[in-house]
């Protein structure tokens, strides 16, 4: 298996398997991939080897799809290819026991057939913040290799024991699952948008996080000014 990540503001992962190898990623997210590839549909993939309706329900509840695709090399090999939904990075990262991450619900692009995905932490933040559906992040255990997605630039740290980072939910992207998270409601700090006190993520290490510079929201909320008014279409 050779993967390349191309590309600068919109990248694009390229997958090359050898006979028998195989990738699973969310259906439709593929962009482009060589003849002969063979598809499996299926609520089993994604599991970690556990399989079961139940695992897929896991991911559903993580913001993912139930039924997840497993692409599998013919006799001569083949390619796979997936494109950044985001304008960002794409992100390489080795799973084990010992190395599980929680991720941005949409974050997850596509893994080896090791890689357990599923809900890991769910949390609503009031009417106001991300229109009431609050935060989803999913884990990613098992083992294996996994690919994520990540808005716009990355800061990381590491964070030693004691020490804590207070993040803007959004920014959030990744984040070691062994590190406590907590939120909290910063008193005073209102906006006009959201009409309820500011909520900010607590993450206490050890450990290490990824922050991304662009949430979903605020890229929607810089083009929609831009976009038609469809007010007045009566089509």
């Amino acid at each position: 298996m050779n993967p390349v990540i191309t590309g600068t503001t919109m990248p694009i992962l390229e997958i090359t398997l050898d006979a028998g190898e195989a990738v699973v990623a969310e259906g439709g997210d593929v962009a482009w991939l060589t003849p002969g590839m063979h598809l499996d549909t299926s609520t089993a993939h994604g599991s970690g080897g556990q399989g079961g309706f139940m695992s897929g329900l896991k991911r559903v509840l993580g913001g993912a799809q139930l039924f997840l695709t497993q692409y599998t090399a013919p006799p001569q090999g083949g390619l796979v290819a997936f494109a950044a939904q985001l304008p960002g990075t794409i992100r390489e990262m080795r799973i084990d026991p010992s190395d599980t991450f929680m991720i941005q619900q949409g974050s997850y692009t596509a893994s080896t057939p090791g890689v357990e995905v599923s809900v890991g932490l769910q949390k609503k933040l009031g009417a106001g913040v991300f229109g009431g559906a609050g935060v989803v992040f999913q884990k990613l255990a098992g083992s294996g290799t996994a690919w994520v997605q990540l808005a716009g630039e990355l800061t990381e740290y590491e964070l030693k024991a004691g020490e804590s980072l207070l993040i803007h939910p959004g920014h959030l992207a990744m984040f070691r699952a062994e590190m406590p998270l907590e939120f909290a409601t910063v008193k005073g700090i209102k906006n006009k948008f959201f009409g309820d006190s500011l909520f900010l993520a607590e993450l206490h290490g050890p450990g290490h996080v990824w922050l991304q510079s662009m949430t979903p929201a605020k890229l929607a909320a810089a083009i929609e000014p831009y976009l038609p008014d469809r007010s007045g279409d009566k089509s």
